[in-house]
């Protein structure tokens, strides 16, 4: 029985599974850490392709089921499956070698566990997930779009995201209120930006983004009270809005902030802000 608190919804469709697996472009010496395997159908196609899978399982109840399963094909032959029962948001992906994931998120745990991923991007080459669709088509959006905001540039700004397809919110069980989209994440080896201070950055960003319908002018006056000239300065016009820039407007605005000082007062408080994005 699927737990509601958990967002539990499966899918089961082999030809969807099969999709997600040519989406996360799986080679024979990859290592994949699948998010929340459930009943292990995709699980055991992963296993067909990749080197090694890691399969991280909170619920209890479904970690056992599985378990049983992989013990059951280890009698028949060696299995590449290492099922682990616990939150993927603590795991510790940094001692991982290489690693792709891939995974059904559950919607409300969806950008904390992009984040966490992002942490360990060193070794992190792609991601191929399962999430809402609305969400999706906010993480691959562009300047001058409404979908545009804080979650795309924080995404791009660390990896290259495609949209590969949509599923029908038909096709899970149980049926969720929402369709869904499977998203390829290919990490980059450098940011698509250079940026001389990044916390700073994404302060700019998110504080441009939290009164997006104002001009950047008046968004970023608690950032320095020189605003407009620095504007000015970074070949940005001040009455321009948060969702019209691209990430190497917004690297090169702050990396002018940077040199020219945060607003007074605020420049500790800042640093300390822009540590979460």
């Amino acid at each position: 029985m699927p737990k509601k608190h958990l967002g539990q919804n499966f899918l089961f469709d082999p030809s969807i599974l099969h999709k997600i697996i040519e989406a996360a472009n799986i080679r024979s010496d990859d290592i994949i850490v699948e998010i929340g395997p459930g009943h292990g159908t995709l699980t055991k196609l992963l296993a067909e392709r990749a080197k090694k899978v890691i399969a991280i399982e909170l619920d209890h109840e479904l970690y056992m089921k599985l378990r049983n399963e992989i013990d059951n094909l280890k009698s028949h032959y060696p299995s590449n499956i290492q099922l682990i029962h616990g939150d993927a948001l603590r795991y510790p992906y940094e001692e991982l070698e290489p690693f792709k994931v891939v995974a059904n998120i559950p919607y409300y745990i969806t950008t904390p566990i992009i984040f966490r991923l992002i942490e360990a991007k060193k070794n992190l080459k792609s991601m191929t997930l399962t999430i809402q669709k609305e969400v999706a088509q906010r993480i691959v959006a562009k300047p001058g779009t409404k979908d545009y905001g804080v979650l795309s540039i924080a995404i791009q700004y660390y990896g290259k995201p495609r949209l590969r397809f949509v599923i029908p919110k038909g096709a899970f069980r149980p049926v969720p209120k929402v369709d869904s989209a499977v998203i390829h994440i290919e990490m980059l080896d450098k940011p698509i930006a250079m940026v001389t201070d990044e916390k700073l950055f994404f302060r700019i960003v998110k504080t441009a983004f939290a009164q997006r319908r104002k001009t950047l002018s008046n968004s970023l006056k608690s950032i320095s009270k020189d605003i407009r000239e620095i504007l000015v300065n970074a070949k940005i016009d001040p009455n321009r809005r948060a969702e019209t820039l691209s990430i190497e407007e917004f690297a090169r605005l702050a990396n002018l902030i940077k040199t020219k000082g945060l607003k007074g007062e605020d420049q500790a408080e800042g640093l300390r802000l822009g540590s979460r994005h």
